[in-house]
């Protein structure tokens, strides 16, 4: 029988205690658990980086894989921790947005509250329900207990409003969605918006006040340092710089405008 794999995004960092803590409260519950890190350098507090991060990676891990998001700017308030599966992976995180990505992907066929208390950490502290509520229940999880035992269910979940490009007749709107470390501009544009919006049209696209030479297949067929767009490994279109970096180039960051002209 396969490890049940546990993956963990947050916005803890890596400087302090926090993400490895979770780590040893998921194993302290099930010890047998393959523990992979998607990253905890989310911008602190940032809902919506968490949510579409996670949207990038969850469907490339293993049928199964229960994911621990923590990115909780409502810490120690009123607002509900959840647990959701989809069919093929549970998700534990708390009741704010995160998952909505996950979730306009395909409607959750089970969330509940976490409510069941043994389930939790005896004592669940005001400032870190990371480690006394959510690592547990994600630990009982991938124990094997059934989704239902955490909790009671609900339907009135929280999702927020992620960006979508707009589509007119001459052009396609959107906006820089995410920076990645190499500093690479991801928008909200899909490939498939894009090909039936060119539809054999000759295509130019602009980036805040800058005009994007050419678009490219990778990063290679631009010359070293040179502006470019692209589609990225998401099927998203970025703007890059060939060996540089674009978002310090253009001096641009997420909701920066970006439109794709077409001329016949």
């Amino acid at each position: 029988m396969a490890r049940p794999v546990v993956a963990f995004l947050s916005d803890f960092g890596t400087r302090d205690h926090y993400a490895g803590t979770l780590k040893a409260v998921v194993l302290g519950v099930c010890p047998d658990a393959t523990l992979v890190d998607i990253g905890h350098e989310i911008p602190a507090h940032d809902v919506l980086a968490g949510a579409l991060e996670l949207a990038a990676c969850y469907r490339y891990f293993p049928l199964g894989t229960i994911f621990l998001v923590v990115v909780d700017p409502g810490v120690g308030s009123s607002r509900r921790g959840i647990a959701a599966d989809t069919g093929d992976y549970r998700f534990v995180a708390p009741d704010n947005g995160v998952l909505s990505a996950v979730f306009q992907d395909g409607k959750p066929k089970k969330v509940v509250e976490l409510t069941e208390r043994k389930y939790a950490r005896p004592t669940v502290s005001r400032t870190f329900e990371g480690r006394d509520r959510f690592a547990p229940a994600a630990g009982w999880l991938a124990k094997g207990i059934a989704l239902a035992s955490l909790g009671k269910t609900i339907t009135d979940y929280c999702v927020i409003d992620l960006p979508r490009p707009t589509v007119a007749a001459d052009r396609v709107t959107g906006e820089v969605v995410r920076v990645d470390r190499f500093g690479n501009l991801i928008t909200n544009i899909d490939r498939r918006t894009f090909e039936h919006f060119a539809d054999g049209g000759t295509i130019s696209v602009r980036a805040g006040m800058h005009d994007i030479a050419r678009v490219v297949a990778t990063y290679a067929e631009a010359p070293a340092g040179e502006l470019c767009a692209l589609f990225g490994s998401t099927d998203h279109l970025e703007v890059a710089v060939n060996a540089g970096d674009a978002a310090a180039v253009l001096r641009l960051s997420r909701g920066a405008p970006v439109t794709v002209h077409r001329s016949a």
